[in-house]
């Protein structure tokens, strides 16, 4: 049994490098999703071009804009010298953000009475606005220790436990792993028995002395081994090319990626098992990634999600893979804190298995 298996795995891996479009998939798109993700997708503002209605020019508003200007976050890139300029600048989205101190803020900061400064943001996009604001508010918070003749009352001392510079990278970046090799994995599975069915070779095989299950075996092993080796890859990239720090135990977060790619596998026999072109195939996989990723925590909490959509998240391996890859990174946490999730991929595993093998002798006979 052992031989016969063996043989169809190595035609597997033949079927797929020699299949220009598989060689495409497996190493063009994640290298570019990679980089894109790696780069591109971040909470993080930086240089946020901001303007100026200055009706004041006292020392106050200096040495507010001084703290504006030393900022990283920040960069002034207009001057308006009168209200109607304002309205063209941010719809013309030419900055985020417009400074408008009074004619009085310098006077009444002096006489030690509250200035008023009006910040206008451009609240198109709800979460840079409140990512802006709350970095305004850090540097006004500062201006006013500076005012103070005498020590706060009381002063908060902020820490961040695992992501101690809080940068973004280093929470999506881990993610791109299950993003990426769910992909790959998918794809290539729900391709495998579409193909054979699709270029006539499936009756072939069914001639041979192979059984149902060896044949589901040959088609299993091969998107496993390349869903593992696209997954050390993406881990490789993100400790070496990102600079993401890796805290945890290593077997830990290949048990859980092993259990993860078996439960994908799962999933995409079922889909192949009942496609008859490769382009059902895809289709099929795209229908349960795009979902599952949106259903993961991926982007957004699942906690801010309604009741009914977190019960539904229960069912998607990727939301428990990622919890996995993220405390792996950054929290180093025992195996009693992972067990919880690790047992649902394996449940979601076995039963998305069973059903394929169903489904495949289901569709013999």
């Amino acid at each position: 049994m052992l031989y016969r298996i063996w043989h169809l795995i190595v035609k597997e891996f033949l079927g797929l490098v020699k299949d220009q479009r598989s060689r495409f998939v497996l190493i063009g798109p994640p290298l570019i999703q990679l980089m894109i993700f790696g780069y591109a997708a971040t909470y993080d503002l930086t240089d946020i071009p901001y303007a100026v209605y200055d009706e004041d020019g006292g020392q106050a508003v200096r040495e507010m804009l001084a703290k504006f200007r030393g900022s990283r976050s920040f960069t002034e890139v207009f001057r308006i010298d009168h209200a109607r300029q304002i309205a063209p600048l941010i719809d013309q989205r030419r900055v985020l953000v417009v400074l408008h101190f009074g004619p009085d803020f310098s006077r009444r900061v002096g006489r030690g009475r509250t200035g008023k400064l009006q910040v206008l943001i451009d609240g198109r996009n709800s979460n840079t606005a409140q990512i802006a604001l709350g970095y305004i508010r850090t540097i006004v918070s500062e201006f006013n220790l500076t005012r103070l003749e005498q020590p706060p009352p009381a002063y908060l001392e902020n820490r961040a436990w695992f992501n101690e510079n809080l940068q973004s990278r280093w929470f999506i970046v881990p993610g791109i792993v299950a993003l990426l090799t769910i992909v790959v994995t998918m794809v290539t599975t729900t391709l495998t028995i579409a193909r054979e069915r699709e270029q006539g070779t499936f009756d072939q095989l069914l001639v041979t002395p192979l059984t149902p299950f060896e044949i589901l075996v040959g088609k299993t092993v091969p998107p496993f081994v390349i869903g593992l080796a696209e997954g050390t890859l993406i881990l490789a990239a993100a400790v070496y090319w990102f600079q993401v720090p890796f805290r945890g135990e290593l077997w830990l977060l290949y048990a859980g990626l092993t259990l993860y790619l078996l439960s994908a596998i799962g999933v995409g026999l079922m889909i192949s098992s009942v496609a008859v072109t490769q382009q059902q195939g895809l289709l099929g996989a795209f229908l349960f990634i795009v979902p599952a990723v949106i259903l993961s925590g991926f982007a957004t909490p699942i906690e801010n999600m309604p009741e009914i959509v977190q019960a539904m998240t229960r069912l998607n391996p990727m939301r428990y893979f990622l919890v996995i890859v993220r405390s792996a990174f950054l929290a180093d946490p025992p195996f009693e804190l992972l067990w919880p999730q690790l047992w649902p991929m394996a449940v979601i595993a076995i039963f998305t298995s069973t059903a394929a093998a169903w489904l495949f002798r289901h569709r013999l006979y």
